[in-house]
Order: structure tokens, then sequence, then C-alpha cells
């Protein structure tokens, strides 16, 4: 029996991205965007006027950073949708927590240039915020032990400031209680995300999901997808380092 979609922005005609093309969107636009804060930022002619809008002034390093904005959304999207699917949450929350450690000395040194930060990257929020919504479930009878749990996590993802704060750990939240609302999830999510208001464009991919999983199948090439995320951090700070030294 083929499975019945969540309500949707857009008519099913235009339901047409599946989970392939929407890892894809996020892992462009991420890089778009880490390729800004770590090669464009101090390089002189990516931060030239390029063109103003509402009489604010935009750069090639502005334009891309915006573009950046959208996938978190997308990624926190994804990680719900792996949760409901999974065949193994213990497993899918080892690899988060193990990506998390690897990635965490790229991640350094693209904000430090050293193997300390004071901010974890953002596979410690998707890790939380996945532990968060497997306690939402598991103790869907309980509302105190979920009140407590939650509560936990949190305070670790504020301890350890992870990627996007705590706002970006109730955001995983959010998306997961209203995952059967698509129009909902768009506009709670989009309030939520007013201080990051580019993010919210997100959506429009998001809401275009068709449930399929797409060309991305298979255990190498999952890892692939994960493993993305240090590598392209590492090429792009290498670089840095070798052909821009003095950005």
């Amino acid at each position: 029996m083929e499975k019945k979609l969540p309500a949707s922005v857009f008519p099913e005609k235009l339901q047409i991205l599946s989970g392939s093309a929407l890892k894809m969107i996020a892992m462009i636009t991420m890089l778009i965007d880490h390729t800004a804060c770590i090669l464009l930022q101090s390089y002189a002619p990516a931060n030239q006027t390029l063109f103003y809008l509402n009489g604010k002034g935009y750069t090639l390093y502005r334009v891309c950073r915006d573009i950046g904005r959208v996938a978190f959304p997308i990624f926190c999207f994804l990680l719900i949708e792996g949760f409901l699917h999974t065949r193994n949450r213990f497993k899918y929350a080892r690899n988060l927590l193990l990506f998390a450690l690897i990635s965490e000395i790229p991640w350094n040194y693209m904000h430090t240039n050293t193997w300390r930060a004071e901010k974890q990257n953002v596979f410690f929020t998707l890790f939380l915020g996945y532990l968060a919504i497997w306690a939402l479930e598991y103790f869907w009878e309980n509302q105190q032990k979920q009140f407590l749990c939650v509560l936990a996590l949190l305070l670790i993802s504020i301890k350890f400031n992870a990627d996007y704060g705590w706002r970006g750990f109730i955001f995983i939240i959010l998306l997961y209680l209203l995952r059967m609302d698509k129009p909902a999830q768009a506009i709670v999510g989009s309030c939520w995300l007013y201080y990051e208001w580019k993010a919210c464009f997100a959506f429009i991919s998001i809401n275009m999901y068709n449930g399929k999983r797409g060309f991305i199948q298979g255990k190498w090439t999952k890892y692939l997808f994960y493993a993305f995320y240090p590598v392209h951090i590492t090429v792009l700070v290498l670089i840095r380092r070798y052909f821009f030294p003095v950005l």
C-alpha cells in the first residue's frame, strides 16, 4: 500500500522532490554558505556591493550566506524523516554522534584556525534533537518524563553551545510535532525562524517532497552523505590555509 503523505502547501503535481533531491539541495546550499564563511568573508572583492534592495547593499558574500540559510531547515526535516523510517534508531543516533565527533576538528579550524572552539558543529544539534523526538515518542503517554528528557537535552545543547543554539533544538521539535500538517509546519516554522527569515524559503522545497527516497540509496551512499559535512569543511579550510593565507 502506498503511504499517505501529510497535507502539503502545494498540490500533488508539484510534489516532485525526492528525499535524495532534498539532500542535494541542502548540501549545495550548505557548500555555498561555508564557501562564503571560510573563503569570501575576508576577500575584498566578495565584499563589494553588487546591488541594493530596499536601500540595503548586498555583496557576493552576503548573498551566499543568505542562500545557505535554507540548508538547516531541510536537514532538520530529513532528520525527522530518517527517524520515522529508519530500521534501527539506535544505529541512526550512533551515526549522528560519530559524525559530530569527526566533524568537530574541521569545524573548529573553520571558525578559529585552531583545534578548539567555543561552539559545536550542527551534527550535535541534530543528534540532541533526534534524542528529543525519540524521547517524545517513547514517553508519549507520560508528559512529565517527556518534559524532563527534553529539558535535559535542551540544557545540554545550551551548555555545549551547539550550532543554531536553543532555537535550532526547539525548531527540530516543532517540525516533528507538526509533521502531519505541512502548511502548519511551514507557518509555525517560518515564524520561529523570524531572526533568519531567509531560511523560510526552505519550506518551498520541503512542501515539494513526494515521500520517495530517490537515487541516494544503499549503505555507502548514505555514509557519503554524512561524510560530506566534515570533508567539504576540511577541503575549504585547506584551500584557505594554502591558497589564501592572508584570510
